[in-house]
């Protein structure tokens, strides 16, 4: 089996080992579940981590070449062997986007459209759970609700930053530089897409305008040109009868002559 054909394959099963992470992630984080529900939401993390370990070890070994896509997806091996970075494995859930994107047409300012607006949704959710659980059993924290998390990420993806509430931990701190980052990336996107559909708007409004503007032009050189065709016509018919019309002396009796 190639590595494409276990992509393809693993695509939508992995999907869904997202939504059970970020479900289960979501409730212990948001719920604050303790006791046996929380040993179950607890195990039901470590048994979705393993299901990313393995992805990524069969991919590994199914690479054409290996050490290449080692190096290149490091930050694969950092999401599954480091548990202490718990709320960088929430990434996986990008796989969404890419079944998001099946269902969009071949428009490509459509697919800009649906990646900008589901990767936006999806930082601001994910980065509002980690900051959560990072801030919210610390002394001195200001994020301690999910509601607070969810307004902190939203200014803090869009770098509004308004400043009322704000990360006091080192985690914390390290998931609100990858959203302002983030941010960055996704109002580039948005100005990137909106001036070309500015400029493609231009450009079928100049060709529309200059189609209108031609024809006009069209149908007199059109008419023009039919009436050149009909003069020749009669140019034509004019010369054949001049050619069929006798002389003076023609048709005259020879003795008459003489």
């Amino acid at each position: 089996m190639t590595q494409q054909r276990y992509r393809d394959l693993a695509e939508w099963p992995l999907m869904g080992t997202a939504v059970v992470f970020l479900s289960a992630y979501a409730w212990q984080v948001v719920a604050r579940v303790e006791g046996p529900g929380g040993e179950w939401l607890e195990a039901t993390l470590w048994i979705t981590w393993g299901i990313f370990a393995a992805d990524y070890a069969i991919n590994l070994w199914l690479a054409d070449d290996r050490r290449r896509w080692f190096l290149w997806n490091l930050h694969e091996l950092l999401i599954v062997a480091l548990p202490v970075f718990r709320p960088l494995r929430l990434l996986r859930l990008v796989t969404l986007l890419s079944v998001i994107h099946r269902t969009v047409g071949e428009s490509l300012r459509g697919r800009v459209a649906t990646y900008v607006a589901g990767s936006a949704a999806l930082l601001v959710f994910v980065g509002a759970l980690a900051v959560l659980d990072a801030e919210q059993s610390v002394p001195d924290a200001k994020i301690l609700t999910f509601g607070d998390a969810l307004w902190w990420a939203v200014t803090t993806i869009t770098t509004v930053g308004y400043g009322d509430l704000y990360p006091v931990t080192a985690v914390g701190r390290a998931v609100a530089v990858a959203l302002m980052l983030s941010g960055i990336a996704v109002l580039g996107v948005v100005t990137a897409s909106i001036a070309t559909w500015l400029v493609q708007r231009v450009s079928d409004t100049t060709e529309t305008a200059v189609e209108n503007a031609e024809q006009p032009v069209l149908a007199e050189i059109t008419e023009l040109a039919a009436e050149v065709a009909a003069l020749r016509r009669e140019i034509a018919q004019l010369k054949d009868a001049q050619l069929k019309v006798p002389g003076p002396g023609a048709g005259a009796h020879p003795e008459a002559r003489s």
